[in-house]
């Protein structure tokens, strides 16, 4: 009967760490390649995720560049910021925060192109004309990547010895936005993400999303070789990447944003846009405020001296339909902060 009752033990006590094993192999992140077959140019809800992705699962993929070229130099679609996505976070829901870690951002081909132009809202009208819309050129650049930096390829007499160093990174990552009928084109930013065009969303960094639509569905594309804040040009220099992220799912019962954030090694930020500078600069500057006091659980007036002293402001882009402001803090400067 002892024989038998330890006989029974070791098999039930197999079953279940064969089982614990099993499922934990189930569990286990897992990297998933997904190529391209199909590009979409704005952040709809409506469009059928090319793939399911779960959090903590890393997805490797790969953009066009603004203008519908692949790394190899072929057309493969239309222009206008042609997106790789939309790709369904499972667990992702309403009223959730979508966190993407873009673990890879890296430059893929040789080359990127921009405009010899300004837009309208850098610069008097009288100065751009020369330069603006139908008197553009188009500008194409060598990117040097082994030795890190890009220079242009045109006959400027003062351009000849000209280089600026590389700093890839995504100009849209979004997810669907919220409007139900009205699906906005992939120029656009908003309290979705999508055409951010900030120089931080680089590899290493976080982005932080509200979710609202089931799955998330993020979009990814528009990388930049290189840009300057405002992208005054209408362009950035435009190139296609080969691209790593990793998702993560943080429940609305844990955290509530209204505008995207963005989080590296060096910053917090915080992203809005709006019809103007002034709107979007006191928007970013409260999604600064509550991602503090949230996090330092400062009184307002304690938030005075911390923002005031060491809030950073940048503009990312003037060339959109609608303006952004970044409002930025050194972690550095929050470290001596009791959280």
């Amino acid at each position: 009967m002892d024989e038998d009752f330890t006989i029974a033990q070791i098999r039930r006590t197999l079953t279940i760490g064969l089982a614990i094993c099993a499922f934990a192999a189930f569990g286990q992140p897992k990297a998933t390649t997904y190529k391209p077959l199909a590009y979409y140019r704005n952040f709809s809800h409506k469009t059928p995720p090319v793939l399911k992705i779960f959090p903590g699962d890393t997805l490797m993929s790969e953009t066009v560049d603004a203008v519908g070229y692949d790394k190899t130099g072929k057309s493969v679609t239309e222009r206008g910021n042609p997106q790789t996505g939309p790709f369904y976070i499972e667990g992702a829901m309403p009223g959730d925060v979508l966190a993407v870690t873009l673990t890879k951002v890296s430059l893929n081909r040789d080359y990127a192109t921009t405009l010899e132009q300004f837009v309208r809202r850098s610069l008097p009208f009288e100065v751009i004309k020369p330069v603006y819309a139908r008197n553009a050129k188009l500008v194409k650049w060598t990117l040097d990547r082994s030795a890190g930096y890009a220079y242009p390829q045109i006959a400027h007499e003062h351009l000849g010895n000209f280089k600026v160093p590389l700093n890839p990174f995504m100009g849209c990552v979004a997810v669907a936005a919220p409007l139900k009928d009205k699906e906005p084109e992939s120029y656009f930013a908003g309290e979705f993400g999508g055409n951010m065009d900030f120089y931080k969303v680089a590899q290493g960094a976080t982005v932080y999303l509200p979710v609202f639509h089931e799955g998330a569905l993020l979009y990814v594309g528009d990388a930049h070789a290189l840009q300057g804040d405002g992208e005054i040009t209408g362009d950035a220099l435009e190139t296609s990447v080969d691209f790593s992220l990793v998702t993560r799912v943080i429940k609305s019962s844990e955290l509530k944003i209204n505008f995207p954030r963005i989080e590296d090694a060096e910053h917090l930020v915080a992203l809005a846009t709006a019809e103007t500078l002034e709107e979007a600069l006191k928007l970013a500057t409260l999604g600064l405020l509550e991602w503090v006091q949230s996090d330092y659980h400062l009184a307002l007036n304690e938030a005075t001296q911390v923002l005031g002293t060491s809030i950073e402001y940048r503009i990312p882009t003037l060339a959109g339909p609608r303006v952004e402001i970044a409002a930025m803090i050194r972690k550095e400067v929050l470290k001596g902060l009791r959280k």
